[in-house]
Parts: structure tokens; C-alpha cells; sequence
């Protein structure tokens, strides 16, 4: 069988002839049980994929299971726009919001059942988060391991202390090591890269990889479309490496990725690498082995340095790079999400004293940073932890003038080659929430609100609201979007050179050509298109442009195709 062939090739490839025969032995079971006859995708992307991203208690209610309730505002205020929702990680958990699971197979009790996400698969498709890094030190996986019960004994990465492990990449100033003493009495140090709550997976043990690949397809049969793989840089370590992007943590990928071929082709795999672009489109592998698409995360804070400098020079050079060599991969296009702003993605493109111009408006704002070690023992900039809504706020603006400025910037995001996802937080328009970050103590919090469903409800019914004012239309831009053939993920596109001030994309479609416009300035811009009609069309005020001379008011966007 060829699609087990290339499991098995993969898995000899990591593991070894003798060891790769056994895992293959473990997985056939899951595949045979999961194995559908849904044969070949034809298209994995659509111009009316939109992706919202959202906890599973985002939107509250009391007296209502929180799944529930979201499904209720999801059908009242979300249909016919958004196409996708991605629940981040809604399993029992101990810390992080989540990200430090104690069940894998289970939804946590608070937020609601199985039941509850499969009444919203009915309306919406979904995208669950695989948390493949580490599990909760609080779960009974733990409690295995530190009981020395068999399936478990080598479930997390024991170090000797004392090895020189410098090189690793740390994406936290936090302790690399955590002590914890077994049930037996023995003291072990465990590999912790993201909190001592949070314990890394030790891949090379065939009981860690049978139990990822059964939750992997166990979710898409609870209807996943698409699957987050979470942290996924980290996965494999390497004493005397960086312990990041590492050649078998591609080819774990890989196998993830045949797995779903034999099982459940159609589902997206989607991998979260917050690094630098070159780095990030590797996951893409050769064009259909590895992930079909991954986050965009180069567009956050470059986006919003454009408005804080009132400048498209960089954002457009930049642009051009995002050609993508095959119709089976995009990008996953967003500006805000549960976490910050990640300035890593910067590297090599901003000079430190021009992030240092994200900073200061970060502060200016409320916002927090986020600091990581280095291995010379410094420390830099990671992330930017404020609400989009509020990163992009001036000192004096009024809230008509913020709202239409940060939809201005969404319209970027919109335009791009790739699939666009809004965080539920910035479709809602909502302000850095302060008091949860005193209630935490972790800065994160300051962008992951819970809101009251029937204040929400009072907020959009009122037209003079800031959070109706941001909401209403940028649902209306996602419908105008979703219209637009030449807004395919995978459609052609060229980057216009127009203005410093404006940004420009052409995309183009077999039945469409269409320009998108933004005016990241609060300047008044007249600009040109040239070898076009004279006379198109502005999609959202249905009037005729001459295409000589388009008149940009400030933070104002126009998608503008041709008259008919």
C-alpha cells in the first residue's frame, strides 16, 4: 500500500529500522479504524474560507453552557460570514488558558460536551488546536509517568542538570529545567520549555506518538476541518542544537500528514511556527507532504508598523515574497490572535531601534512586552501583548477615527494571497482588558476578554457604540470578500508600487481582476493605476472610479474591479 509505505518510510527515517517497524505496527490499528474512501481533494481553499478565532467561553451567558452560548451569538451574528470556527484548546486543563492540557480526548466540563461542538459543526466548520509540545503536569498522563506505570514511564524528557544545553531556544525567560520527584523518591529535572506546568513530550518514546496520533484522529472524527499544530517548532530535541525547526520534527509532520491522507485527506493541517518567514514556509515541505498552510505571522507587527509610521514601504517589499509554489498550500492570514504581537518575525527585516517604535506605542496604549532570553544571556523583545483595536490607537483620535483606521488595516489582512482569520476580539472591536491582567498577572490576558452576551447585544444594537461601530462593517467586508473570485487564496496577485502612504495589491482571477487600496495615513492620497480601464468600479460605495486619479481619504480602503 503506498500511503503506508510512505508512514512507514517516515517513521524508519526517526526512529530507526527496528524501532520505525514498530510504530508503524502501533498506527495501523488507528488508521484501519479511521480509514475513510474519500479519495483525492480537488481544492483545499475557497475565496469564502474565514476563520474565527475564539475561546470557547469568549461569549458568556450565565445559566448557559458557554459552547452553547457562543452558537447562539456564532448563528445570530456570524452566519453567512464567517466559514470556519477555530476553538483554541477547549480540553480540561491546568494553566495557560488551556494550552496546558490534562485530557486530550476530553472537552473541559465548563465550557460544555462533545455534543455541544458537534451542534455547532453543523453550522460552521471547525479547527482544534493538537497541543503537541507538552501536557499538564496536573493530568493523570503525569501522574502515570510519575508512578512509573508502563505506557508511561518515558512520557517526559528527563536531563541530567548539568548538561550544556546554552544553544537551546528559549521562548520564554523561564527555567529550561524543572525539578520534580518521582513516586519511587527519585529527583528528576524535566524539560519544560514554556512553564513547569507545561511538560514536554518526549517523542522518541512510541507511547507518546501511538497517543498524539489517536487524539490527531480522533479530532478530525469529531469534525475538524482544520488542525492547529501548536508549538510544533519545539517538538523534537537534540542535545547540542537549537531544539528548533529540527529535520525529524518536519518529518513528524510528515507523518501527521499521511496519517490524515490514508484517513481523512480532506482536513488542512496548519502549522503555528512564530518565527521569521523563511523559517515559517519551510513547514510547507515540498508542496503537499507537510502543512497546507501556516500562520502568516510576519503580517502582524509589520502591519502595524506601517500605521505607525504612516508607511507602505516596507510592508510592500515584503509582499512580494509571499509566492507560494503550489495550489495545495496558503497562508493563514491574521493580525490578532490569543497571544501578542510576535516581533521575532521582524528579524532581519526592521532594525531593533525601528521596533523600538512598536514599543513605545505599545506602552503608549496600555500594552504590555514580553521579553525572552537569549543564549549570550540577554534578553529581547518577543511579544507585544496588547488588543490590535488599541495598538493601533493615536494619542487625541476620536472613536469614528480609530474604528475606521484599525478596518483599514483589516482590509490589508483581507486582501492578501491566503485564507484571512479574525480573532473574536477584534471583530468585536474590544479594548485591552486590564483587569484581567491584574486578576492573572500574566500580560496575555490583556487580549482574552470574556463578554457578556446580552451587554455584546446592547453594544451592536447600538449604532454609536465603538464596538457596533468596528463590527458592523467589518462583517459587511467579509461578505464583499467572499463574493470575489479574484480573492481565491491561490489566485494571482501582484504588488502595485503607489504611494508611501497606500498600500496596493492587484489579484486576478480567470473571471476577475480586482485592486484593493489602503490609506495608512490620516493625509488625504490621490493615486493612479496604470494600464487598466479608465473607469472600474469601488465595490463597497458601488461607484465609478476613474482609475487616473483614486482619491484615498484618510485610513480609508477600496476594492475596486471593473465596471459592470
Amino acid at each position: 500500500m503506498e500511503g503506508l509505505g510512505k508512514v512507514k518510510a517516515l517513521l524508519t527515517g526517526i526512529y530507526g529500522e527496528t524501532k520505525g517497524e514498530e510504530a508503524l505496527n502501533r498506527l495501523i490499528p488507528l488508521i484501519e479504524e479511521h480509514k475513510t474512501d474519500s479519495g483525492e481533494v480537488k481544492e483545499y481553499f475557497s475565496e469564502e474560507d474565514i476563520v474565527l478565532i475564539t475561546y470557547g467561553d469568549s461569549v458568556k451567558q450565565e445559566g448557559e453552557v458557554p459552547l452553547g452560548t457562543f452558537h447562539k451569538f456564532a448563528n445570530k451574528y456570524l452566519k453567512g460570514a464567517v466559514s470556519t470556527v477555530h476553538f483554541l484548546p477547549f480540553f480540561p486543563y491546568s494553566s495557560d488558558d488551556g494550552f496546558s492540557v490534562m485530557d486530550f480526548f476530553l472537552i473541559d466540563p465548563e465550557l460544555g460536551v462533545w455534543d455541544d461542538v458537534e451542534a455547532i459543526h453543523n453550522d460552521f466548520g471547525l479547527m482544534f488546536d493538537h497541543v503537541l509540545n507538552h501536557f499538564s503536569s496536573k493530568g493523570q498522563w503525569f501522574k502515570n509517568y510519575l508512578a512509573g506505570k508502563d505506557g508511561f514511564k518515558e512520557f517526559a524528557i528527563e536531563m541530567d542538570p548539568s548538561i550544556d544545553l546554552s544553544q537551546v531556544t528559549r521562548p520564554r525567560a523561564l527555567p529550561l529545567l524543572t525539578e520534580y520527584k518521582k513516586d519511587s523518591g527519585e529527583t528528576v529535572h524535566l524539560w519544560t520549555t514554556f512553564s513547569e506546568d507545561q511538560i514536554d513530550f518526549n517523542f522518541q518514546s512510541l507511547d507518546v506518538l501511538e497517543q498524539m496520533i489517536k487524539a490527531f484522529l480522533v479530532y478530525a472524527q469529531k469534525g475538524a476541518t482544520i488542525i492547529r499544530l501548536d508549538a510544533i517548532a519545539f517538538l523534537w530535541k537534540e542535545i547540542g542544537t537549537t531544539c528548533l525547526h529540527l529535520q525529524k520534527t518536519h518529518d513528524m509532520v510528515k507523518v501527521f500528514r499521511a496519517v490524515y491522507d490514508l484517513t481523512y485527506p480532506e482536513v488542512i493541517i496548519l502549522t503555528e511556527t512564530n518565527v521569521p518567514h523563511k523559517e515559517n514556509v519551510s513547514y510547507f515541505g515540498n508542496g503537499v507532504d507537510e502543512a497546507q498552510m501556516v500562520y502568516n505571522f510576519t503580517l502582524p507587527p509589520l502591519l502595524f508598523y506601517s500605521f505607525v509610521t504612516k508607511n507602505t514601504d516596507v510592508l510592500t517589499n515584503w509582499a512580494k515574497t509571499l509566492t507560494l509554489d503550489s495550489t495545495t498550500n496558503t497562508f493563514f492570514n491574521f493580525t490578532a490572535s490569543h497571544d501578542g504581537i510576535g516581533v521575532r518575525p521582524l528579524e532581519g527585516i526592521l532594525p531593533p531601534e525601528e521596533v523600538e517604535k512598536l514599543i513605545g506605542a505599545v506602552n503608549s496604549n496600555g500594552g504590555r512586552v514580553s521579553y525572552k532570553d537569549n543564549p549570550d544571556g540577554s534578553q529581547s523583545p518577543y511579544e507585544l501583548n496588547i488588543t490590535y483595536v488599541d495598538a493601533l490607537k493615536a494619542e487625541g483620535e476620536d472613536d469614528a477615527t480609530h474604528a475606521k483606521k484599525f478596518l483599514a488595516a483589516q482590509s490589508v489582512q483581507y486582501a492578501l494571497p491566503g485564507v484571512p482569520a479574525s480573532y473574536i476580539h477584534s471583530i468585536m472591536g474590544s479594548h485591552n482588558w486590564q483587569d484581567g491582567v491584574e486578576m492573572t498577572g500574566r500580560a496575555r490576558t490583556i487580549n482574552r476578554a470574556k463578554l457578556d452576551f446580552a451587554t455584546i447585544e446592547e453594544e451592536l444594537a447600538d449604532e454609536n457604540s465603538f464596538r457596533s461601530m468596528v463590527f458592523r462593517p467589518y462583517i459587511e467586508m467579509i461578505k464583499m470578500r467572499k463574493k470575489q473570485s479574484a480573492f481565491h487564496p491561490n489566485a494571482g496577485f501582484a504588488i502595485l508600487e503607489l504611494d508611501s502612504r497606500v498600500f496596493g495589491i492587484k489579484r486576478y482571477s480567470q473571471d476577475q481582476l480586482l485592486y484593493a487600496l489602503t490609506n495608512v495615513s490620516n493625509e488625504e492620497v490621490t493615486v493612479a493605476l496604470k494600464n487598466v480601464p479608465y473607469l472600474m468600479k469601488n465595490l463597497f460605495t458601488g461607484e465609478k472610479v476613474s482609475t487616473n486619479a483614486i482619491v484615498l481619504k484618510p485610513y480609508e480602503f477600496a476594492w475596486i474591479t471593473e465596471a459592470k
